[in-house]
This record gives C-alpha cells, structure tokens and sequence, in this order.
C-alpha cells in the first residue's frame, strides 16, 4: 500500500514539474517572439512564428521533460536539506537540455549566441520547476520522497 501511495506522489511531482516547465516554456516563447526578435537582431537566427506544428512539439517536449524533472527531482531531493542536491539536480537538466542546443545550433549555422540564451532559459526552466515542486513539498500538497519502505 505504501508502495503505492509513493507512486501517486511521484505522479503528483511529475504533474507538477510538467505543468511549472509548460509554463516557463511558453512565457519564454512569447518573450522571444514578440520582444527578443524585434529588439535584438544579433540573437535571432531565423523567423519564429508563435502558433505552428514545430511550438507545439517543443511545448509537448518541454511538458514530458517538466514531468521527468518532477519525479527525479522528488527522487533526488528525498527529506535531505542538502542544497547540492537541488542544483545540482536543476544543473543537470538543465545543462543536458542547454548544451544539446548550442551543439546543434553551432552544427547548423556556426553561431552559438542565439542558442545560448535558449541554454540559459533551459536551465531557468528547471529552477522554476524544483521552485515549484519545493513550493508544493512546503504548503503540503506534495510529499518528499521518504526512502524508507516497511
């Protein structure tokens, strides 16, 4: 019964994670969009419509990566209060999501500086996700991952 209890939890954090990673995914769209391209020509390297099939798959993709976080974040951070462990949590998600964009953008055109605001924003993702996963461990909503079974 525990067992499963501890699996909704992992559940609740992964809902979480992806709901907190889908919305930082879409302010940060909308900032680029409709603020970065117009005022900053130096970090756009192509024309970005808001509303298409590609968004919407990287919105699907930033909400799966969003609820992977939660539950390896709950996993990571059990009922320690080691700060390591929460970087480097956010860190390591972050920078796999980050330094995969710079890769494939110095691979397509040769420029790094476009994709390394979208490194930036990867890992402010997942701060605003372990934020809001800490925010539901703290008001109850959500219970750490207690590492002990009976």
């Amino acid at each position: 019964m525990e067992l499963m209890a501890e699996r909704l939890e992992s559940l609740k954090a992964g809902v979480i994670g992806s709901i907190s990673l889908g919305l930082a995914f879409l302010v940060t769209s909308l900032i680029n969009v409709f603020w970065l391209d117009k005022y900053f020509f130096l970090l756009t390297h192509q024309t970005v419509e808001f509303l298409n099939l590609q968004m919407l798959l990287s919105g699907l993709i930033a909400g799966f990566s969003g609820f992977l976080f939660g539950v390896t974040y709950r996993y990571i951070i059990r009922i320690d209060t080691n700060p390591h462990l929460k970087t480097g949590g956010i860190w390591a998600f972050g920078l796999v999501r980050g330094l995969t964009q710079i890769e494939v953008g110095w691979n397509i055109n040769n420029t790094v500086l476009p994709f390394l605001i979208l490194a930036g924003e990867s890992i402010l993702w997942f701060a605003l996700a372990a934020l809001a996963l800490d925010t539901a461990i703290l008001r109850g909503w959500l219970k750490p991952f207690s590492s002990i079974y009976k």
